[in-house]
């Protein structure tokens, strides 16, 4: 009987310079690491990633990548999207197209858990109709209301059903209620390969463009989203003051991995 191919996970990380809010995002210093470096490294301690690359469009990105060891590749400017730079390069990579699945992981994550991506990864492993996976996690009262957190609701299989600005479940009382979860989406995909080439050239759709949410359009066109319920999200960067906040995570994780190293076994 022939051996059949190992499936191939591959993690993409889409880096642009020209950030509105914060140009340069990528290359800045956290605590002696730029951003991209240890968002690069965070993605790396998933033990179910085969191959991970990041997909930048700037040449001072690309050197500094190649400088510290990472895989890298050149991306057109006018990529809209990342997931659209994530296609550029699947769609020129032959060896990327027969993967099992390519991760969008987002450039400005240097704290991610590596169990968010082992969780994304394993749920859309168990569903072979599904053509991408996303996570969320429960929302506390105080965020629940915030229109720059999309909610998701799925169906009783983990399956999203519909993605919102807006409270949902609301109930009768569009009120936020203890015991019924309400859902953050976190931005962070997994795709098929072939549906990944697909998505850019989905057209836009009414409900997408009614909540502004780009993932809305994959279910108004009749396919499946997988939900992995993570237990939270970590600090990402938007700006220039999310710098303190990311290096507090860090400082948390570093003791947390001391104090673990410290116990004996």
């Amino acid at each position: 009987m022939p051996v059949r191919p190992k499936s191939l996970v591959v993690a993409i990380i889409p880096a642009r310079y020209a950030s509105t809010r914060f140009p340069g995002k990528p290359l800045v210093q956290i605590k002696g690491k730029t951003l991209i470096q240890r968002t690069f490294e965070s993605a790396k301690r998933c033990p179910l990633i085969d191959k991970l690359i990041v997909a930048t469009d700037d040449q001072r990105i690309f050197d500094h990548v190649q400088s510290f060891g990472g895989s890298v590749v050149m991306t057109p400017e006018d990529c809209p999207t990342g997931s659209d730079r994530l296609a550029f390069v699947v769609r020129n990579d032959k060896s990327l197209q027969n993967a099992e699945m390519i991760i969008n992981v987002q450039g400005d994550e240097p704290c991610l858990d590596p169990e968010v991506l082992t969780q994304l990864i394993q749920i859309l492993r168990s569903d072979s109709t599904a053509v991408m996976s996303t996570a969320a996690f429960r929302l506390e009262e105080e965020d629940a209301y915030n229109p720059n957190s999309p909610k998701v609701v799925l169906d009783l299989h983990g399956n999203a059903l519909y993605f919102s600005r807006s409270l949902i479940p609301g109930g009768r009382t569009l009120k936020f209620q203890q015991d019924i979860p309400v859902y953050k989406h976190v931005g962070i995909y997994a795709f098929r390969p072939d549906f990944l080439l697909k998505y850019g050239s989905l057209p836009m759709t009414p409900l997408q463009r009614a909540e502004d949410l780009e993932q809305l359009k994959v279910l108004e066109h009749g396919y499946k989203i997988k939900v992995a319920i993570v237990k939270s999200v970590s600090a990402d960067v938007n700006t220039p003051e999310d710098i303190k906040k990311v290096e507090k995570e860090l400082c948390k994780q570093n003791s947390s991995s001391s104090q673990a190293e410290s116990v004996p076994h």
